[in-house]
């Protein structure tokens, strides 16, 4: 894994690196491997997350072919129904 360093801002490749390590699931990876793991354990948990991206791919699916409604988009900062909701300013 490589990143780029520009205009010597370290802050900002350290996002970058934070970024690309969640993705490849890095963080995880050693969550896990902080304790022994029981084999039964693991292929319990494995097949549970298995079966958790086979629901996911199976509703993203439907959702693309019209049978199930997509999650509404929210977008922030727009007036609507989202936020803290204020009385006038007086």
């Amino acid at each position: 894994m490589q990143v780029l360093v520009r205009d010597n801002n370290v802050e900002q490749a350290l996002r970058v690196l934070k970024k690309k390590m969640q993705r490849e699931g890095v963080f995880r990876e050693m969550k896990l491997r902080r304790h022994f793991e029981k084999p039964s354990e693991r292929k319990t948990r494995e097949t549970a997350e298995a079966i958790r991206r086979a629901r996911k791919l199976a509703r993203k699916k439907l959702q693309r072919e019209g049978l199930l409604p997509m999650k509404p988009r929210v977008v922030r900062g727009a007036p609507g129904r989202g936020g803290p909701t204020r009385g006038p300013q007086r």
